[in-house]
């Protein structure tokens, strides 16, 4: 089966407001703040989500009680030539499924914010010639949106370097969406009490090469620093066992947090990958953070999404080599021993992301 109905009468489509993106949080949770957005200011507007039966939206949107759909696709980046060519075939038949439901339940637009599994949606909506919008969070555009961008009504775009790499479409700089527990105010950092936290996150499905290194480096930093703990978002690819294994007693583990706006306020340093929404969220809050990229990403992206938050002065970009370990214990020990250099690289900013991209959608609707 190419697709799967979860919680939806395919009408629910008709002239609906229809969002798709998934596979990692980074691509999920703008869709999310965007669709929350939409309904605050359109009450009446009929909204559904499409994503993959793999992805982080296959857990979360079965509890969020928005209409869904998933769609029986998966990534083709980095694989074999076999498995390639067959997430190509799945990509297609759902693509076509959806063009059948589409035919005859119209959507009145499509917004997709990236992953595998918005290939489908954004495919058929472009071939049905239904208006779409696209966000691309990175600074890098992946290959689906230097694909469609040209036929896009806007592509909004995450990071100013992104317009350059996207000739011919109708870009519109407006940051990423954030989730609405991270429009609001937070607490200054100098305003958090001892302990201090030191936050890792390794993104919603982890990083195993960050969390060894975490393992490895966490013994030292809080021996050195008593006045500090870590908690540490591992995945749950990895919890079982990282959880069997010796820790520091100051060093907690979790699986996934979900309340990531509350851990975020309580923190005084974070450690993480460089995804989009991250960075977003880290810019919300005024967190200082040192970013390790993750290797192999597409294009490239999380190490351009670190380097434009290194030039904002807001973290620094630490390559994953083989001395991870070592090199964490040298850069977090530093930040975690000056008050005033973590100080320095804590610049909260205001997210204005989801106001301005749906403004820019009124003005179609009128």
């Amino acid at each position: 089966m190419a697709i799967q109905a979860i919680q939806m009468d395919p009408a629910a489509f008709r002239n609906a407001l229809v969002f798709t993106g998934g596979g990692t949080g980074g691509h999920y949770f703008p869709a999310i703040a965007l669709a929350q957005g939409a309904r605050e200011r359109w009450p009446d507007l009929s909204i559904a989500f499409v994503g993959a039966t793999r992805g982080i939206e296959a857990r979360k949107l079965p509890e969020s009680g928005w209409p869904h759909l998933l769609l029986d696709v998966e990534g083709f980046l980095g694989r074999s030539p076999l498995s390639a060519l067959r997430s190509l075939r799945k990509l297609w038949r759902a693509r076509r499924a959806l063009m059948r439901l589409w035919r005859a339940n119209r959507p009145w637009a499509v917004i997709a914010t990236g992953g595998y599994a918005s290939a489908p949606a954004l495919l058929a909506a472009r071939s049905l010639g239904i208006p779409y919008f696209i966000h691309e969070s990175n600074a890098q555009p992946g290959i689906l949106v230097r694909l469609t961008g040209k036929g896009a009504c806007r592509v909004w775009c995450g990071m100013e370097a992104v317009q350059a790499r996207l000739k011919g479409a109708s870009c519109r700089i407006v940051g990423t969406p954030v989730r609405a527990d991270f429009m609001r105010t937070f607490a200054r950092l100098e305003e958090g009490s001892v302990p201090h936290r030191l936050l890792v996150l390794g993104g919603s499905g982890g990083a195993r090469a960050l969390n060894e290194a975490i393992l490895q480096s966490a013994p030292a930093l809080l021996e050195a620093f008593p006045d500090w703990e870590i908690l540490h978002q591992t995945g749950a690819r990895d919890f079982p066992q990282i959880e069997t294994r010796p820790r520091h007693p100051r060093h907690g583990i979790q699986p996934f947090l979900d309340a990531v706006d509350r851990e975020l306020e309580a923190s005084s340093l974070v450690i993480s990958r460089s995804g989009a929404s991250t960075c977003a969220e880290l810019k919300a809050c005024g967190r200082p953070a040192i970013l390790v990229p993750m290797p192999g990403s597409a294009s490239d992206h999380q190490t351009e999404n670190a380097r434009a938050m290194a030039q904002e002065g807001r973290a620094v970009l630490l390559p994953q080599g083989p001395s991870l370990g070592e090199d964490l214990v040298k850069e977090a020990g530093r930040f975690m021993a000056d008050a005033a250099l973590r100080a320095e690289f804590a610049k909260p900013s205001a997210n204005r992301a989801v106001e301005q991209c749906l403004d820019d959608l009124a003005e179609r609707m009128v």
